[in-house]
């Protein structure tokens, strides 16, 4: 057998500090140099990357600004676009020249130009044990200061952030360009194959890419959409290589993880573990199941939902890996062995006085605030997870218009822009649907917070003989909130004791007054409590473990994650192969089902084996699994070889390693990724948008001719 690494690299490393992994990667693998991967010089791997959107990841493919990301990510903007005439998540969505590109609004793609540390300017002089209701008032300042000089000598947009839980700080200088357009979206037979049952776990076989294009102004500089516009000329943009890979190569994933908490006390992971997680599990698994029922039955109402349901269903899956991984591991354990280690040092030491006591304090204020944490939890997904209630907090808005002392004809005039901009929220909802949620997450809630209710609540409920079909029927057939046509109706003759009144406004009101008035301070007091010991323990921990390589956690920054292709191995050899395939695709065809139902066109695509360049030996690869350390916000990453080419795009983590946001696993913790060549052969022979293929570099080796 031929020897390959197989340990799983931790970290999500900061650009700039990839000089201190040069040694760990160029023994990984790397074959370029540190500073192709990122400079401040314009020719760097940076360039070619973008946040898409507001937590997402994309990659320059063309010189003309070509975009690849997820499905998944582009799965709101094809919402936008879709209507029953035009359904892109049916029937996909191919673009054949520029002229059809289409506009998507609201759509931002960012480019980081250079990142910078300012750990000294903005924390100069401010002691560590300083509180921080004090101590971001100093910070906040200088960071406002920083930024807009910054902003002025670099003529673009700069964003300061803290990392190491605020003991550092550090600049990122970007470009964010505002005319993005809809390119290619291959249908959801292929972009969400296997939907919610193959959702974070592994062997995957989803075809998880969308296109766009950025454009910008005359001077290739970001600009508003306009007919003008021009495809952004890109300085750097990722070379292709079609030539596959094998277990045991290196893999890089650079992009945009969103958040984790890797270095968290044994105390704050039990909230997640035992409070926060399993809630959001029961609750959401009540509405994903009402959802799919009226998506199933019509056509209409899954348009409507669709996004909106994969994105529920997204953190409902992730959150049961979650528990699983960090049960499987005995993350908490592990974590409580290494305070102990800590403790001893800390009493030992005489460096940071203050060290010894914060375990002690941390831990008082967790238990503390475990019944506060349960309540938050369940208000949010159970209370605010009814699309209604959430919605009736527009009525605050409308309220305050009509208080204010401005004239009759400019409150007339804010009444009615703040209703028209509700026609998104009522264009992708149905209340049939919604009452049936209200009636399962109101009966969870009541269930599970019988002691704490809103006084209204209980009133109400026992006003309706405390039967929660009859409650429901009375809010959506009395409620202004419903439809955008009664907020209308109401907002041409607006009577704020009618809204006030109104049923889905003081359900609303009722639980915002009991969060503000004894929730919300239980969980600032305990918050601030935690950040304050947090940031302490992480500079203690950094001084502690000298030796260690420290990487921030993520914030949607820019980051580096490198690994191997690797298969899952939980428990000793390769439980499954690192690759699929289309011929896995097609034997999962099931024509009964909405997320196993391979289109037709794929499937004769297959039957002839029409693969075009992208086959091997007659086989068409579809997804891999590697061993790179990603989160939420890799989503669309690109996954590069050692020489810095694009072989796929990330997509997703193993199930069993869902809880690398607060615990690596190197034996369960996997990223799943498009293979680059299952695109393109989507793209070319499945779109018939060859003209896109003919925009990329792409190394693509003629095969070896046969003896």
């Amino acid at each position: 057998m031929t020897a390959f690494p197989t340990h799983a690299k931790e970290g999500m490393w900061l650009p700039p500090n990839l000089k201190n992994q040069e040694r760990d990667m160029k023994a990984a693998g790397l074959q370029i140099a540190i500073d192709k991967i990122y400079n401040e010089n314009g020719t760097g791997l940076n360039n070619a990357i973008v946040l898409f959107g507001k937590g997402c990841t994309g990659e320059v493919i063309s010189p003309k600004g070509l975009i690849l990301t997820n499905h998944h990510c582009g799965y709101g903007s094809a919402q936008a676009l879709s209507s029953p005439e035009k359904d892109y998540f049916a029937n996909g969505f191919w673009a054949k020249s520029m002229a059809e590109e289409l506009p998507c609004k609201g759509l931002t793609v960012t480019f980081i130009r250079r990142i910078e540390n300012v750990t000294q300017r903005i924390l100069d002089g401010v002691a560590d044990t300083l509180r921080d209701a004090v101590r971001d008032s100093i910070v906040n300042a200088r960071v406002a200061a920083a930024e807009k000089e910054m902003a002025k000598t670099t003529g673009m947009d700069v964003l300061i952030k803290p990392y190491f839980k605020g003991n550092e700080f550090w600049a990122a200088i970007s470009e964010t360009f505002r005319d993005i357009r809809f390119v290619g979206f291959p249908p959801n037979g292929i972009g969400a194959f296997g939907g919610d049952v193959e959702n974070w776990m592994w062997p995957r076989h989803t075809g998880d890419f969308s296109i766009f294009r950025v454009y910008a102004g005359p001077d290739n500089k970001p600009a508003d959409h306009s007919a003008n516009n021009r495809p952004y000329e890109a300085p750097q943009y990722f070379t292709i290589n079609a030539n596959g890979y094998k277990e045991g190569d290196m893999t890089m994933v650079y992009g945009f993880p969103g958040t984790t908490n890797q270095y968290i006390s044994s105390f704050a992971l039990k909230h997640v573990y035992n409070i926060m997680d399993p809630i959001s599990i029961e609750a959401r698994t009540r509405k994903l199941d009402i959802w799919t029922k009226y998506m199933n039955n019509d056509r209409d109402i899954f348009l409507k939902y669709t996004a909106k349901r994969a994105t529920v269903a997204n953190g409902w899956k992730k959150w049961q890996g979650e528990v699983v991984g960090l049960k499987l591991n005995n993350a908490t354990g592990k974590k409580q062995a290494y305070e102990a280690t800590f403790r001893k040092w800390a009493e030992a030491d005489n460096t940071l006085p203050w060290a010894d006591v914060l375990l002690p304090r941390m831990q008082i204020a967790a238990e503390g605030a475990d019944k506060v944490v349960a309540e938050e939890q369940y208000i949010k997904e159970a209370v605010l997870g009814i699309e209604l209630v959430q919605q009736a907090g527009i009525a605050e808005k409308l309220v305050a218009v009509m208080r204010s002392k401005l004239s009759a004809d400019t409150v007339k005039d804010s009444l009615g822009k703040l209703v028209a901009a509700q026609e998104a929220f009522y264009k992708n909802y149905d209340a049939n649907t919604d009452k049936d949620v209200f009636k399962t997450l109101m009966a969870l809630y009541f269930e599970k917070n019988s002691a704490s209710l809103p006084e209204y609540y209980t009133t109400a409920y026992r006003a309706h003989g405390q039967d929660m079909g009859k409650w429901a029927d009375d809010i959506y057939t009395s409620s202004v909130m419903v439809s955008q046509d009664r907020l209308k109706a109401w907002a041409a003759q607006p009577d704020s004791a009618k809204l006030q009144n109104d049923a889905a406004y003081r359900l609303y009101d009722a639980i915002s007054r009991m969060r503000k008035q004894r929730i919300q301070p239980a969980l600032t007091v305990y918050n601030t409590d935690m950040r304050f010991y947090e940031r302490l323990y992480m500079k203690a921990r950094m001084a502690h473990d000298k030796k260690r390589e420290f990487y921030p956690d993520a914030n949607l920054t820019l980051r580096l994650t490198y690994g191997h292709v690797k298969g899952l191995d939980p428990d000793g050899p390769a439980k499954y192969a690192y690759q699929t395939t289309l011929g896995e695709v097609v034997a999962l065809d099931d024509t009964a089902s909405d997320v196993f139902k391979v289109p037709a066109k794929l499937k004769e695509l297959y039957e002839r084996k029409d693969y075009g360049r992208w086959g091997v030996n007659g086989v068409m690869p579809v997804a891999f699994v590697a061993s790179n350390h990603t989160s939420g916000g890799n989503s669309g990453s690109p996954v590069l070889n050692a020489r810095g080419e694009l072989i796929g795009t990330n997509f997703d983590r193993a199930y069993e390693g869902t809880m690398s946001d607060y615990y690596f696993d190197p034996n369960r913790c996997r990223n799943i990724s498009v293979d680059i060549r299952y695109t393109l052969f989507v793209i070319e022979k499945f779109g018939d948008a060859g003209w896109l293929i003919d925009e990329m570099k792409i190394i693509k080796n003629k095969p070896a001719p046969k003896k």
